[in-house]
């Protein structure tokens, strides 16, 4: 019988506090794949050897469950910071550059300064902090995965707080990702003010994945 996946640890953690560093701080984002909404970015420093069951990659955790481990995140943090970028800015400078800059604020708004950040794939150039990237590192590092969780938390609230906003788009639901139904949306109702246009032109691509869509259906 397979095994199965192990749950993130503090091997990277403990590694860099064996290389002399005493603020270690895990980084991650979510929304990047969107068509609405910010990228949200979170920070988190941790307290050393906090027990956190459950704490994974936000994609692998149901959203009741990241509720609950976001208090738990929290009761076990020494600071936490979050940052975003929304749609307008994503359109001005790119995604990646407007991760990049959630990122940023992200450390800005941490109480503490960090001496190490581990952060999921992503270097920050504009940052004077040593930084470890890990490919997957929401899946190897408990600081990430808290990072990848609180953030995630966050932008959900986000979405469902757009979604009285601009009704009819279903962002309560799909978050601002490409479903179906937020494809429909957009071709019968044109772009919000939180859409994304330069994602190839999001009505554009809504009338070709929607029909892409429907010739599967």
């Amino acid at each position: 019988m397979p095994s199965s996946p192990s749950l993130p640890g503090w091997k990277h953690e403990r590694r860099a506090a064996r290389e002399g560093f005493r603020c270690v701080a895990g980084m991650d984002e979510v929304g990047r794949g969107c068509l609405a909404g910010p990228v949200v970015a979170a920070v988190v420093v941790l307290r050393e050897g906090s027990r956190l069951a459950g704490v994974n990659d936000s994609k692998l955790v149901p959203a009741g469950r990241r509720e609950e481990l976001m208090r738990e995140i929290l009761r076990h943090a020494e600071a936490w910071g979050i940052g975003a970028a929304d749609a307008g800015e994503i359109d001005r400078v790119n995604i990646l550059n407007a991760t990049r800059l959630a990122m940023r604020r992200a450390v800005e708004a941490l109480p503490i300064e960090p001496d190490h950040l581990l952060v999921d794939a992503v270097r920050l150039p504009e940052v004077r902090i040593a930084q470890t990237p890990l490919i997957r590192g929401d899946r190897i590092s408990i600081s990430i995965a808290a990072a990848s969780i609180a953030a995630k938390v966050v932008r959900d609230r986000v979405m469902e707080f757009y979604d009285r906003i601009y009704p009819g788009f279903g962002f309560a639901a799909h978050k601002g990702y490409g479903t179906a139904e937020h494809l429909r949306a957009v071709v019968e109702r044109g772009a919000c003010p939180i859409h994304r246009l330069t994602f190839r032109g999001v009505w554009q691509q809504g009338r070709l994945a929607l029909s892409a869509a429907e010739d599967l259906s």
